[in-house]
């Protein structure tokens, strides 16, 4: 390879690379933030309609118990019902993690280099630690 393809090569990565981390004019940024926003709000609601429907469910488990006066299953349905409520408010704790995930993303693409990364990996954090608190209410211990 002559010295000129390599100037020619290493000059078109680094463009390549810079290009990666190019602010978007204010108008696309906007757009795309009002396209994650309504996006966000269908996903969530999509999640919250999941955790009704199953709960809906679990509660007329626990209402068939009660009508065949089984103590037992009576318990094991209530004990079902609430695990089923601690799972569908988890699904939509992490969809609204995922939702404000989304939106700050977009945000962040108005920013430029080294700030956009750093918006991005603070985005990230802030998804991974929301997801981790909506685990530990989930499970209990939180």
């Amino acid at each position: 390879m002559t010295k000129s393809n390599l100037f020619l090569l290493i000059a078109a990565a680094g463009l390549a690379l810079a290009g990666c981390n190019k602010a978007e004019s204010p108008e696309n940024v906007q757009h795309d933030v009002t396209n994650a926003q309504a996006e966000a709000q269908r996903d969530v609601a999509d999640a919250q309609a999941d955790a009704k429907e199953q709960m809906a469910d679990a509660q007329k488990d626990v209402v068939d118990a009660q009508q065949d006066n089984d103590a037992d299953d009576v318990a094991d349905q209530a004990r079902d019902a609430s695990e089923t409520a601690a799972q569908g408010d988890f699904k939509v704790a992490v969809a609204r993690a995922e939702a404000t995930h989304k939106i700050a993303v977009e945000k962040c693409e108005a920013l430029s280099g080294q700030a956009q990364e750093d918006c991005k990996q603070r985005a990230d954090n802030d998804l991974e630690n929301a997801k981790r608190a909506a685990e530990a209410r989930r499970d209990g211990s939180g």
